[in-house]
C-alpha cells in the first residue's frame, strides 16, 4: 500500500471517529484533508465526501452540504450517486416546526469548538410504567387447560396429506 493511501485511510478513519463522537468541526477539517489525499471521482473519494456532507450538517452549513451532495449526484460510482440522491432528498425536505413545549433546554457547562451553543432535545412525558398482571406458574387455576382439539385436527390433517401422497405415487 502506498503512503498516500495509508495517510488517506488514517485521516478518513479519524474523521469518521470524530463524526461519530459529534465533534463536527474537527471532523470537517480531517475529512477535507482525507479528501485531498484521494481522487474525488473514486469510490473512496465519494465515500469521504458523503461523510463530509454529514459533518457539514453538524456545523449547520446546510448550503455547503446541499452543494456537495448535488455534486455527488453526478459521481462516476453508481452507489455514491444513489446515496447522494437519497441524502439530497432529505436535506431539501421542509423542516417541521416543533412547539417549544416539546423541547427541554439542556445547558452545557462549557462552550467548545465543536459545541458552541446549547442543544435542545425532544422532551418525553413522564409516565408510570404499566403494571403487568403476573402469571404464577405454580397456580394452574389461572391457566386455560381446556382441550381445544388442535392435536386431533393436526393429526387428522397429517394423515390426509400422507394418504394423498401415497395415492399420488
Amino acid at each position: 500500500m502506498d503512503s498516500k493511501l495509508e495517510q488517506f485511510q488514517l485521516k478518513y478513519q479519524e474523521g469518521q471517529a470524530l463524526l461519530d463522537r459529534g465533534q463536527y468541526r474537527s471532523s470537517v477539517k480531517t475529512l477535507e484533508e482525507a479528501k485531498s489525499l484521494v481522487n474525488p471521482s473514486s469510490k473512496l473519494g465519494g465515500e469521504v465526501q458523503l461523510s463530509l456532507v454529514t459533518a457539514y450538517q453538524g456545523i449547520n452549513k446546510l448550503e455547503d452540504a446541499i452543494a456537495l451532495c448535488q455534486e455527488l449526484t453526478a459521481h462516476p460510482n453508481l452507489a455514491i450517486r444513489q446515496q447522494s440522491q437519497r441524502i439530497l432528498y432529505i436535506l431539501k425536505a421542509p423542516q417541521l416546526k416543533r412547539p417549544e413545549e416539546w423541547m427541554t433546554k439542556i445547558p452545557t457547562t462549557t462552550n467548545t469548538e465543536d459545541n458552541p451553543t446549547p442543544r435542545y432535545i425532544q422532551a418525553k412525558p413522564v409516565t408510570k410504567p404499566l403494571e403487568k398482571p403476573s402469571l404464577n406458574l405454580e397456580d394452574t387455576t389461572q391457566m386455560d387447560t381446556k382441550d381445544n382439539g388442535f392435536i386431533g385436527l393436526a393429526l387428522g390433517l397429517f394423515v390426509v396429506i400422507i394418504g394423498g401422497l401415497i395415492w399420488l405415487s
